[in-house]
């Protein structure tokens, strides 16, 4: 039986007290060290990951079928929606605990976590600018049952360039009309409600920073249609859809801030979500490491095991550096967060890098694995497909380098 997060001190789905056990002590000093509370967290969401999800990974990438049992049980033992604050019911977790979770669910199967973060990333607009009405509503019914909900930005014309989204959003009286279409939405289909990002202001000289408004949206509301789930090259089992909005009425205290407030909102939840999806990627590639390495110590070739040719075993070096240097990143850019500062450097770094090793290391598995590796029987075949993804969504590779170009020379400028 699975030591649940709710039994160790923290606030339970039934509201126990908890301890909001921030990462490495901010201030406390430099450290490597995980604090027992983290270790514990980190051990609960490793025995799901290796007993829940591994067992029936393969099956629900081969069906597509959305993982609700796993997520029902990850909700009860307390691995989602673990930045939802005490004041709401949640856990109140830092990023750091988040990422340590997040590694290991990963580490299971990344169709299952990105459904997870996906959620972590449609709460984030509410937690950060929602205020008290708004987060008790939205986010308080989370932590009374299982449920979802969804980021809804991209379109089909606008993925990496946001300011270019053409949803549209009229002020009529009390309330707003929605026109637009969505595309890629993480759990569109699963969500209870969505952050939807819309132009309130038709002028196109009106800059991104004063032209779009961030809206809860019900997903029940009227005028909602939802389409059908795509088939993804990987992480199969998350379900992502396009959504078209007709007028779609939402009241104004849904509106996050204030009109014009809703890009810096949109952007500035990636800030507290890339950390958590570069610690899935690196999950996955520690995955494909540790499969790589158990295949070339009981392969034989030549007379020996495949682990003893030097260029296996140099393979397995460059792997390993790389999980390591990922995995410093993410918790540095998570650490940045719990520390109260603005962590949009080392979250584009760790984001950028952490994508780009578990392609790498994925990639790799599977030459370790040879012919069996292109073969479906074998693990490091869903590794490879599922690892593409962490270089496209939440920023691609290519826009965390923009990111990371204008934070670093921006220091040479001030």
């Amino acid at each position: 039986m699975l030591q649940t997060i709710a039994g160790l001190g923290w606030r339970s789905h039934s509201g126990k007290p908890a301890q909001n056990v921030h990462a490495g002590k901010p201030g406390a000093g430099f450290s490597f060290e995980l604090t027992d509370e983290q270790k514990e967290f980190q051990a609960t969401a490793r025995k799901f990951a290796l007993e829940e999800i591994i067992p029936v990974a393969a099956q629900y990438d081969k069906t597509g079928e959305y993982p609700l049992p796993l997520i029902k049980r990850a909700w009860e033992l307390g691995l989602i929606n673990s930045h939802i604050p005490e004041s709401c019911g949640g856990l109140g977790l830092g990023s750091f605990e988040a990422c340590l979770i997040t590694e290991e669910l990963a580490y299971g199967c990344t169709g299952v976590q990105t459904a997870i973060e996906a959620n972590s990333l449609g709460q984030m607009p509410v937690i950060i600018a929602g205020n008290e009405q708004q987060q008790k509503k939205y986010l308080g019914r989370m932590t009374e049952e299982p449920m979802m909900c969804a980021y809804c930005v991209t379109e089909p014309g606008a993925g990496s360039d946001v300011a270019g989204i053409k949803t549209k959003a009229e002020k009529k009286g009390d309330e707003y009309i929605i026109n637009g279409q969505k595309m890629w939405i993480t759990n569109g289909g699963k969500a209870n409600w969505y952050f939807l990002l819309a132009r309130s202001n038709p002028d196109p000289k009106v800059p991104a920073s004063k032209a779009f408004t961030g809206f809860i949206v019900e997903a029940d509301s009227p005028g909602i249609q939802i389409g059908r789930k795509e088939m993804n090259m990987g992480q199969r089992c998350s379900d992502t859809r396009g959504i078209v909005f007709e007028d779609v009425r939402v009241p104004k205290e849904n509106v996050l801030i204030a009109e014009g407030a809703g890009f810096k909102i949109a952007m500035g939840a990636f800030d507290k979500t890339r950390p958590p999806v570069a610690a899935g990627a690196v999950g996955l590639a520690k995955r494909a490491l540790d499969e790589a390495t158990k295949y070339a110590l009981e392969r034989k070739t030549f007379g020996k095991a495949i682990v003893e040719h030097q260029a296996v075993s140099f393979m397995l070096a460059e792997m390993a550096m790389k999980v390591e240097l990922a995995r410093m990143a993410y918790q540095r850019a998570a650490w940045e967060v719990d520390a109260g500062r603005r962590n949009t450097y080392y979250a584009s770094i760790a984001k950028a890098f952490a994508g780009d090793i578990a392609n790498q290391v994925a990639t790799d598995a599977v030459q370790i694995f040879g012919g069996n590796g292109f073969n479906t029987e074998y693990p490091v075949e869903k590794l490879m497909r599922d690892a593409k993804i962490y270089q496209i969504y939440e920023g691609t590779a290519q826009i965390q380098r923009m990111i990371i170009a204008r934070e670093h020379v921006g220091k040479f400028k001030a």
